[in-house]
This record gives C-alpha cells, structure tokens and sequence, in this order.
C-alpha cells in the first residue's frame, strides 16, 4: 500500500509518499518562513498563495524522488482541516484533482489526528490505546487515542495553545519567527528562576489549559528582566504546567500504555525531557516522534491516510474543507472560548 500525503494547513507545504509498512518513501517540504518573518507571524493570504506556487512541483518531485507515477498510489490524502481555510482548500482541492484524474480514492484527514497517529509511524510497537498530549501552535490538548477514528478529549485550552504562547513570547521579545526554536535557544542561556511568572490553573481540579494569562505576564515583564531570563522562565512555566495537567491526566486513563506527546512544541527539548520523566514515574512508556516529524509534515498525513485506508475509511470528492474540525466531536463544550476544542 502506498498513500500519497499531502499537508498545507498553515505554513508549510509538503507531499510525501509511505507506505503501509511504515517507509517513507520520499519527503518534500517547502517553508515560508521567509515570507512571513516580517510580519512576525503567519499572514493566510500570503500563506494560501505560497501553497497555490509550491504544491505540484512538490508532489511531482516526491513521486521523482520515489520513482514512483501517480498510477502506482493506492490513494491520496490531503488535510481537510483544521487550519487556515485558505490553505487547507489548496491541499484538498489539490488532493482531489489528483485522486479523481487518476481514478485513486481521496482520504481526507483530520490534521490533528496526523499528529495523533504520527507516533505510530516511528514507532512501530506504540499500540491503543495511549495518553496523547498534543501540543502545537494551535492546539493544546490531552487525549486518549483509542483507535483510528476514536478519540476522547480529556483536556483542552480555554483561551490560547501552548504553541501561540511561545510564538507570542518570541515576538514580545523580539527573538525572530518561527518563535517557538527561538525562545528555547534564548532560554537555554537564561535563567528559569529569574522572573517571577504565574502558572495558570496549577493544582486546579479542572481539566484544562490555558496560557492567556501567561501571555500577558510576559508582556509586563519586557524590558524589566534580560530577555533571555524572560524566554527561561517562561518555559519553566509552560512545562510546568504540561506537567500538572498530564499528570491529572493520567489519572483519568488507566488502560493507557503509553504517554505520547506530538505536535509543533514536542520538538521542544525541555517539554520532551519533562514529560519522559513523568512517564518513567508513572510506568509508562514515552514515545515522541522524531523531531521532523513534530512540525507540520505530509508523512505524517500519509501514515494518517494509511492508517484510514486500511480500516476502510475514505471520503467522497465532494467532502468540504473545515477550519474547525474537533477530533471528539462528542467531547463537553469547555467555559471560555474553547476555540481550540
């Protein structure tokens, strides 16, 4: 079985090619970071554009790389969503043009459970269920993975995602884009202990997360403190906080074998580090992907269509695009926003 992957729902676009026996068979990745540093963040339109530019020579190039034609793919998948709608509709409309020209079956896959699943592809004696902290840019939220197609919320962010917290930090102290690298470089060379920072909902009986509070601590300190003392301190506060809800976290799922963590902020040294201890203490395994396979990637949705492929799960040319798309969607409404459920 092989699935062509395709991934644009923000700012980077890729195609990989892997198959059911977890080979990556080629990997192509185009960034904007470029593009978007300017603006010390990611702006849709000119990602949507860079998506519209990239997306064909790349797949071109990883069927090339492969030495592969589309006739020898056995599906496509493509990101239907979550993400920023711009993108998400030049990955899927790209998708099934591809499938229906070459008579393939679309699969259209969650990007969060491309995150969720990814630690299978890496790791093939990760078995379900397991307790997933996946942690990103634009979602922050504990999980357990059941099966494919099966997931339940225990946790997520009421206001802001870890991931947005170490972007909006990295801006505030003028670090550069992407913020997330950024901040743990800067903090290496600070000190962790040297600014007072709040950690939200700490030891608190609900579930959840939430980093607005955090975010705006940051921005009081600015210019009080060495920014590098700033970037150490806050992510002392951002992994103590992971800590503290994985942990409650893990109380909730006793048949988990395994804490897994994936998504933008597991390439995060400090938070893999952390949370492999608390697995250790708990007696469970910790699995991460490998540090490529963290960021937004195609492989990642290959493995994601693969997977769905092979419990029969495929999706009709006309399946929509969706900016939203919970991956329990049965999961109670959190207090606050919930726009990251």
């Amino acid at each position: 079985m092989i699935i062509l992957g395709l991934e644009s729902s923000c700012d980077e676009t890729a195609a990989a090619l892997v198959t059911g026996d977890r080979q990556v068979l080629a990997h192509r990745l185009a960034g904007q970071e470029a593009a978007h540093r300017p603006y010390g963040g990611v702006v849709p339109e000119i990602a949507a554009r860079a998506h519209v530019e990239a997306l064909e020579p790349l797949v071109a190039a990883a069927l090339g790389d492969a030495g592969l034609t589309l006739a020898d793919v056995d599906a496509v998948a493509a990101t239907a969503g979550p993400g920023l709608i711009g993108g998400v509709m030049v990955g899927l409309v790209t998708g099934k043009a591809l499938a229906h020209a070459a008579g393939k079956p679309l699969i259209a896959v969650n990007h969060l459970e491309g995150h969720a699943l990814s630690p299978r592809l890496s790791d093939p004696d990760l078995d379900f269920p397991y307790l997933l902290l996946l942690v990103s840019g634009g979602h922050c939220q504990l999980l357990l993975v059941e099966g494919v197609d099966c997931y339940r919320r225990l946790a997520t962010t009421i206001d802001d995602a870890a991931g947005e917290a170490f972007d909006k930090t990295a801006k505030l102290l003028g670090l550069g884009f992407p913020g997330g690298p950024a901040v743990e470089q800067a903090a290496l060379r600070g000190d962790p202990t040297a600014v007072p920072l709040p950690r939200p909902l700490l030891r608190s009986p609900e579930p959840h997360f939430s980093f607005a509070g955090l975010k705006a601590a940051v921005a009081r300190v600015v210019g009080d403190y060495q920014a590098d003392d700033i970037a150490a301190s806050f992510q002392a506060a951002v992994v103590d906080c992971l800590l503290d809800r994985t942990t409650r976290a893990i109380a909730r799922a006793p048949g988990a074998t395994a804490l897994v963590v994936a998504g933008g902020v597991a390439a995060n040294g400090a938070v893999r580090g952390a949370l492999s201890a608390l697995a250790a203490t708990n007696g469970l395994r910790f699995v991460a992907p490998p540090l490529w396979l963290c960021t937004d990637n195609a492989a990642m949705i290959a493995w994601a269509g693969a997977e769905r492929f092979a419990a029969g799960l495929t999706d009709p040319l006309d399946v929509a695009a969706r900016p939203r798309w919970p991956l329990d969607p049965t999961a109670e409404a959190v207090r606050g926003a919930g726009v990251k459920a």
